[in-house]
Formats: structure tokens, C-alpha cells, sequence
């Protein structure tokens, strides 16, 4: 049986860690690598690079932390960084999370080339 002195311990060490993520982490709204424990507990957090983000706010685009809104152009199309990317040998739109190479989908967007 454990020494009461551990399980006192441990209960404290949870209870503490509930009473900092009650009280919610502030948003890391520029990439900085956190310094606290709390933001280590609370805050949902990637890496990209040497660098942490708040992916409720920002993504890894090419190694560098962008803003989830920010867009670059396909063609004569817009496209989201975040969300969607550029196959540039068909000038066509995907989301993220599919092969360039695939047949194309309903979600695909057709762009034109720009001279």
C-alpha cells in the first residue's frame, strides 16, 4: 500500500493542474515558444520549425507559422494555405489532405493559368 504522504501528493499535483486549466490559457496569438507549464498544460499547441503555434489561430505552411486565413494565388484562383493547396502542373485546387495526382473530386477547383 502507498504511503498516504504520495497519495496526498499526487491528488494535489491533480487538483492543481484542473484549478490552472479551469481558469482557461490565454491564446498564444504570436508564435512563441511557451514558457510556462500552464500554457503546456492548457493550450493545444503545434510545432513548426523551433516554434510553437495556437492551431486554433495559425498553421504550418512551408516551415513558417502563418495566420489560418491567409491565401495565395493558383493560376487566377485563390487558395487558403491552411486548408486547400496548389497543384501547379494541372492549375487545380485540393484540399490539403489529398494527392495532386488523384482523379479529380467535387471539392476540386479548376483554375486557369495567368500570362
Amino acid at each position: 500500500m502507498a504511503p498516504r504522504g504520495c497519495i496526498v501528493a499526487v491528488f494535489a499535483i491533480f487538483c492543481i493542474s484542473r484549478l490552472l486549466c479551469s481558469h482557461g490559457a490565454p491564446a498564444l496569438s504570436p508564435p512563441v515558444a511557451p514558457m510556462t507549464p500552464y500554457l503546456m498544460l492548457c493550450q493545444p499547441h503545434k510545432r513548426c520549425g523551433d516554434k510553437f503555434y495556437d492551431p486554433l489561430q495559425h498553421c504550418c505552411y512551408d516551415d513558417a507559422v502563418v495566420p489560418l486565413a491567409r491565401t495565395q494565388t493558383c493560376g487566377n484562383c485563390t487558395f487558403r494555405v491552411c486548408f486547400e493547396q496548389c497543384c501547379p502542373w494541372t492549375f487545380m485546387v485540393k484540399l490539403i489532405n489529398q494527392n495532386c495526382d488523384s482523379a479529380r473530386t467535387s471539392d476540386d477547383r479548376l483554375c486557369r493559368s495567368v500570362s
